[in-house]
């Protein structure tokens, strides 16, 4: 087996368990203060992380340069994180999934005003086949509603933390100063879980941390382990051997897990019209995965933000 097929299953591992996070996440979600939740995830996956980097790249003191990056990028971090469960109060899973896959569209945005990065025809038609799917499963297949853009109160708040998790993908690229992936992540991850706490700290004092129901607990192990510490395992294995394009594609699939994740969890299928625009996030999935005339840039395949862009 390759290691580009080896990134491949990794990239699908990767998509499987960020999708847990909504699933779960929507569970948990109106049993703890979303800062709260996020704030001790933060630090936990901060100790998870700085392990990794400690036996791997190590963490240089050089690093800690102009920490101001790191409060920036963990604020941008943080506002993503807290608004993803303060919309999963109200909204369903799958469309807040769908939701998510918005984001690569906004990334492309904020990629050309930051870096003037460029795009195919092909990657623009993929993208723009994905939002069209994403759309329609947030709208719940109704055209009607689409026409009159009837977003839910929940998925309007989690379409403003994708809107920040866009502008933190080409801002990782634009502040990194050569430090590994690994411990950009972590001065970002500890910058974040700082500025929660400060924010946060009467909510984490309010908490009655034993008194919280199992389905928290759950939840946030399942939040460190799988869908913080495997998912970021997974995409710097990709990132090293796929295009940042192919490794962004399978965003696109997070919605089809979440539907299995419901479905696996007791609550049902969504109905026959909104599995339509999940398969347009799949062909939009395909179209990204399919190879350029010409390769990718060695730049491209180790860009530091392509191991940012599928955290749940």
């Amino acid at each position: 087996m390759t290691r580009e097929t080896l990134a491949h299953l990794a990239m699908l591992l990767m998509s499987a368990s960020v999708a847990g996070s909504f699933s779960l996440g929507a569970l948990a979600a109106n049993e703890i203060s979303p800062v709260a939740l996020t704030a001790v995830r933060f630090w936990l996956a901060a100790g998870v992380i700085a392990g990794a980097a400690m036996a791997t790249t190590g963490l240089p003191r050089k690093a800690a340069r102009a920490p101001w990056r790191y409060l920036l990028l963990g604020g941008l971090f943080s506002i993503y994180f807290v608004l993803m469960f303060e919309g999963l109060k109200t909204a369903r899973p799958v469309s807040t999934s769908a939701v998510f896959t918005l984001t690569p569209v906004l990334a492309a945005g904020f990629g050309y005003l930051l870096l003037r990065q460029r795009m195919t025809r092909r990657i623009a038609l993929a993208l723009a086949i994905g939002a069209v799917g994403a759309l329609w499963v947030i709208f719940r297949a109704d055209f009607a509603a689409f026409l009159r853009f009837e977003v839910g109160r929940g998925e309007a708040i989690f379409f403003v933390g994708c809107v920040a998790h866009a502008f933190y993908i080409p801002l990782v690229r634009r502040l990194n100063r050569g430090e590994p992936a690994i411990v950009f992540t972590f001065g970002t991850i500890v910058a974040g879980a700082l500025v929660l706490t400060l924010v946060g700290w009467g909510e984490l004092r309010a908490t009655e941390w034993t008194a919280l129901p199992g389905i928290v607990w759950i939840a946030l192990a399942y939040l460190v382990v799988f869908a913080t510490a495997l998912s970021f395992v997974c995409v710097q294995f990709a990132s090293l051997h796929l295009p940042a394009a192919k490794v962004m594609a399978y965003t696109y699939l997070i919605p089809s897990w979440v539907t299995l994740w419901e479905i696996a969890l007791g609550h049902g299928a969504p109905g026959p019209l909104v599995f339509a625009g999940i398969g347009l996030t799949v062909v939009a999935l395909v179209l990204l995965l399919k190879n350029e005339d010409r390769p990718a840039s060695h730049r491209e395949t180790h860009s530091p933000e392509t191991a940012r862009t599928h955290r749940g």
